[in-house]
């Protein structure tokens, strides 16, 4: 297997909306270059890139793939992404170790709403990018309003490289007013004929190629001093400016193609090998202490490890990609996470599902390994003694949520080590294990996100589960002071039990003033695991109660704070004094003031006005401005509160707090409001005390639960 230099590596990843066409363009690009010599289709279930049964039922990507081709000399690693915004934590990973990325768009559609989400990603990477304007073959074809859409959405960087001659069925042309040539397609595609710019699009070629050379010189002093003296570049020059914008992201080049007809694919393919940056030339990835790490193809081995997949008959199959040296098959390496050494097995380059069995990968390149033990997604591997973290990969918050349960007892650990993995090969996917709800919650990115959780574990791990609607982690709390007390009095031969404890608890908030009778003589904080703080003051005078017993004290009232007594939900923000009491020289103990304070808490807990909490998010919703008035009334009626609006590029942005009992199923709402053309994101802000009625029924649904 031949071995390339960094310098001759391309890490290409395919992104854009779901039917913009990625699947399609990599199988051309790949039977372009001679490593397949027939191609697959969608439509056939025989994709290199979408092998997977799930990926040939639905039709469409959902996993990351990976395949690897030559083009002239320049080994192009192409990873093909789904499109699909319920699966983005396979192309983030993908955008962490990708040089450049294509960013497909359907002619038709222009810019869709998953081509923005992806951007953000794109830019958050600052990874070089240029744009293939797909499927130009379709009736309503429109490569000009798409254009134009995406130097709305992404800026005046956004240039124009090529254009069809003509659009719909009479596609057969493109006009590249790079080379100032019109590549003239034959009826099935492939390699075209160079044919000189007809007269009508000579105007229009030549303006677009001014455009062009003025941009790359804006870019390059150098260029700029022989552009105003010579009032031109030369095609080198232009493609030398054009390297060096794309590795500054100041240019974003745009292409055309028909991916089902090969037309326009080689041209693409022969662009990343002479313009597109390699490994060595882009942005220094960070270690884990912020911190630029520079690749030295001659240095030590290190890899990163970014996706885990699984395979029944050799298990898991982890990609990684190597930021220094040579990695090489049966290398010893330390794992910065465990400090363990690990041994590499065996080594691959994969074509989809194929994989090519290789001894090295060198410096920039991307490969893959099997049983490599203990060892996961966003780990380090680097030689002992000279250790390197790089930074992991920051995957997005959960945007929904569902309970998991079995539908018959005893395969919960079956049931564990079933999630376990699927977290393994997804990181996007969160479990949690909930003792505080008596849930399983499993948190994804959308309806159709958990859909293929729920089919991973009836079909590949044969479960029998059911999804469930996920409890809510209410917080009770306090609204006025009272005093309160109790007698603890045990006896039952010998030695006897004797506790007496007065408290006064309060609602607490930061900077309140000690009670005005009460003399303050210790104050101990407690920053509560489940939000919210208990502050307890020792106010006792006289010695009627020996403070060996504080400690028993505190414990009585945070039991019952863990399991609230109005509903049992978590108590939180709550300050107690203990002001009097009494004791007995021979029946007092720790376990006699643990309960008195327990029940003594209790009690005055109910007389203190209760109130139940709910967590409420902050909720940012993505939309075009055309569905603005349908989302905020949508909002409204979830009990949101609009925090503000901001434009976002051509987008709008609302941004609200919305109670989590609400936001149930509400990706799948919005997506069907707004015919998919919106997206949102959510992370936790505050809680907020619920109306009474709901506070009325989830007080009796937990008291029912309690004695279930």
């Amino acid at each position: 297997m031949k071995v390339y230099s960094p310098t001759r590596i391309r890490n290409v990843v395919l992104l854009g909306h779901s039917g913009s066409g990625k699947t399609t363009l990599a199988e051309t690009m790949l039977f372009e270059s001679g490593a397949i010599n027939r191609r697959g289709t969608i439509q056939d279930k025989n994709t290199t890139s979408d092998y997977h049964d799930l990926e040939k039922e639905k039709g469409k990507s959902i996993f990351s793939s990976f395949m690897n081709l030559d083009w002239r000399g320049h080994k192009i690693n192409l990873i093909d992404t789904p499109g699909t915004s319920d699966y983005i934590g396979e192309v983030v990973g993908a955008l962490k170790v990708a040089d450049t990325a294509i960013v497909t768009l359907n002619a038709e559609n222009g810019v869709e709403v998953g081509t923005d989400s992806l951007w953000k990603y794109v830019q958050k990477y600052e990874i070089p990018s240029l744009f293939v304007v797909n499927k130009l073959d379709n009736e309503r074809s429109d490569f000009w309003k798409a254009v134009e859409q995406t130097k709305e959405h992404f800026g005046r960087e956004v240039t124009v490289v090529q254009y069809p001659y003509s659009e719909g069925s009479d596609f057969h042309a493109i006009i590249d007013v790079l080379r100032m040539t019109m590549y003239e397609f034959p009826e099935g595609g492939g390699k075209p004929d160079k044919l000189p710019i007809p007269d009508s699009e000579q105007e229009r070629a030549a303006q677009l190629h001014q455009e062009l050379v003025e941009v790359i010189a804006e870019n390059d002093e150098t260029l700029m001093d022989i552009y105003f003296e010579h009032g031109e570049l030369d095609e080198e020059q232009m493609q030398n400016g054009l390297h060096l914008s794309m590795i500054n992201r100041t240019i974003f080049p745009v292409f055309c193609s028909c991916a089902t007809r090969n037309m326009g694919t080689g041209r693409v393919m022969g662009f990343i090998d002479d313009v597109c940056p390699n490994p060595l030339e882009v942005s220094a990835p960070k270690t884990a202490e912020g911190e630029d790490f520079v690749m030295d193809e001659e240095g030590r081995p290190v890899m990163f490890l970014f996706k885990t997949h699984s395979e029944s008959h050799v298990g898991d199959l982890i990609y990684f990609k190597v930021y220094g040296g040579n990695v090489l098959a049966g290398m010893d390496l330390n794992n910065s996470r465990t400090s363990n050494t690990v041994r590499l097995g065996n080594l691959y380059l994969t074509e989809g599902h194929k994989r090519i069995e290789i001894s090295e990968v060198k410096t920039g390149d991307i490969g893959a390994v099997v049983k490599l033990k203990d060892s996961e997604v966003s780990d380090t591997l680097s030689e002992k003694g000279h250790g390197v973290e790089l930074d992991e990969i920051h995957f997005p918050t959960t945007t929904i949520r569902t309970a998991v349960k079995l539908s018959k007892e005893g395969e919960e650990d079956k049931l564990g080590n079933a999630l376990h993995q699927i977290h393994r090969e997804d990181p996007s996917v969160v479990i949690e294990h909930s003792q505080e709800l008596r849930q399983i919650i499993i948190h994804g990115q959308g309806e159709e996100h958990l859909g293929r959780i729920e089919h991973d574990l009836r079909n590949r791990f044969k479960l029998d589960v059911e999804f469930d609607t996920p409890r809510i982690p209410y917080r009770e709390t306090i609204t006025t002071g009272v005093r309160t007390k109790y007698k603890h009095k045990k006896q039952s031969g010998g030695a006897g039990q004797y506790a007496e404890v007065h408290l006064l608890i309060e609602p607490y908030a930061e900077g309140m003033p000690a009670p005005d009778d009460m003399k303050v003589r210790n104050v101990d904080e407690h920053e509560l695991p489940w939000g919210g703080k208990m502050v307890f003051q020792n106010c006792i005078v006289g010695g009627v109660i020996d403070n060996r017993f504080m400690p028993a004290i505190v414990k009585g009232i945070m039991e019952k704070m863990e399991n609230g007594p109005m509903s049992g939900c978590r108590a939180r923000d709550i300050r107690v004094s203990v002001f009097d009491g009494s004791m007995h020289s021979v029946d007092s103990n720790e376990a006699a003031f643990k309960t008195a304070a327990r029940m003594a808490f209790k009690n005055g807990f109910m007389d203190a006005n209760p109130q139940l909490l709910e967590p409420v998010y902050e909720v940012t919703v993505t939309v075009p401005s055309d569905y603005m008035g349908d989302v905020m009334s949508d909002l409204g009626t979830r009990r949101g509160q609009i925090q503000g609006m901001d434009a976002e590029g051509a987008l709008q942005q609302i941004k609200a707090h919305v109670p989590l009992e609400e936001l149930d199923h509400y990706s799948t709402r919005l997506k069907s409001m707004t015919q998919g053309s919106a997206t949102y994101s959510r992370n936790f802000s505050h809680y907020a005390p619920v109306p009474f009625d709901i506070q009325e029924r989830v007080v009796k649904e937990n008291l029912e639960l309690e004695e279930a």
